[in-house]
């Protein structure tokens, strides 16, 4: 199993509009019940409920939620920081947020080699 510490492993996010619970657990390395906390503590986690209350994520919540994992397992951030540091971002506050943009920015430039890669086969 991969590093749960290290979100360079993760796998490519595939190109498709929805996600159940489970290929979202899969694609981002935590538990369906981590996942179905989370909805409860961050507030801009709201995945689409659809017949028998099945949750079905979008590829922006798919990469809320790798941020969500990387501020708690990786950078050390309580779910009260990571609230916080989630919301400092959206907000679009220049200073606070740049390294964080950077990470993301690498880890989006990974997965476009990742991809590149993959196609060039």
């Amino acid at each position: 199993m991969l590093d749960p510490r290290d979100n360079a492993t993760l796998p490519p996010i595939p190109s498709k509009r929805y996600f159940t619970i489970g290929e979202v657990s899969e694609l981002c390395m935590v538990k369906p019940h981590v996942l179905r906390y989370w909805e409860q503590e961050f507030s801009q986690l709201n995945p689409v409920k659809r017949r028998g209350n099945r949750r079905y994520y979008q590829r922006h919540e798919v990469q809320l939620i790798r941020r969500i994992r990387s501020l708690l397992y990786i950078e050390g951030f309580t779910i009260s920081g990571a609230k916080n540091q989630i919301e400092t971002e959206a907000s679009g506050d220049q200073n606070a947020t740049t390294p964080v943009r950077k990470k993301m920015v690498e880890e989006l430039i990974h997965e476009i080699d990742e991809v590149v890669a993959i196609l060039s086969e």
